[in-house]
């Protein structure tokens, strides 16, 4: 039986100030590899639940007002809004009756519903986490704490406090941002390396591209 340790923390997925996040170990991999991809794919992947829910929602309120219309209409009262058979001869009769602005309108919002949830239909949900390479067990780290250790190392590199630095970490980007202390120079060359080091020890999956930003003004030191 595959067991599954995940422990997690608020934040955003910058660090700069300290470590904290989670990481999640999935233990006894299958032998095959399927169960274990799958297992990795759930912990990585978000759920569809979410946009799924307001499909179902929005197709029931419009199936329901559709019933309530033919309904008022089959006992021969006056509709609540339109009556069915009117907005079938409006939508069958269009463009005309409607304003160009308006129609263009109701036209682009009808568009970006549509995209909106046709995109979250084909398009892979990511969570802000990346696969580390084990031989013994599925590793899922959150975003948070592959930026903590790059944090550091920049820090290291840069040979500033723990306040100058900060590092976000998205899935296919790692961005460094370095405060140099005033009169001290500060290596963007010799930051870029150290960090791209750590990310080569981690080997995370997919392998973020890092871009290193380092302030034009300096702060003051202790």
């Amino acid at each position: 039986m595959n067991n599954a340790t995940d422990v997690r923390s608020k934040g955003s997925h910058a660090a700069g100030n300290g470590e904290s996040g989670a990481v999640s170990a999935v233990s006894a991999p299958d032998p095959r590899g399927a169960g274990m991809r799958r297992i990795l794919d759930r912990e990585t992947r978000s759920s569809r639940a979410g946009v799924a829910g307001i499909a179902a929602v929005l197709v029931i309120i419009l199936c329901g007002y559709g019933l309530l219309e033919a309904a008022v209409r089959a006992i021969g009262q006056p509709p609540w809004l339109i009556d069915p058979q009117t907005a079938a001869e409006r939508i069958i009769a269009l463009p005309q009756g409607i304003p160009p602005l308006l129609l263009g309108a109701i036209g682009a919002v009808t568009a970006m519903a549509g995209l909106f949830f046709f995109l979250n239909a084909v398009l892979p949900g990511r969570r802000a986490r990346h696969l580390l390479p084990d031989r013994r067990a599925g590793v899922v780290a959150d975003d948070e704490v592959i930026a903590s250790a790059l944090a550091r190392r920049a820090r290291l590199a840069a040979n500033v406090t723990q306040e100058q630095v900060m590092v976000v970490v998205s899935q296919r980007q790692v961005i460094v941002n370095v405060r140099p202390t005033s009169g001290v120079p500060v290596s963007e060359n010799a930051v870029l390396a150290a960090v791209l080091d750590e990310l080569r020890d981690m080997a995370p999956e997919p392998m973020p591209e890092v871009r290193v930003n380092v302030a034009t003004s300096g702060v003051i030191g202790a």
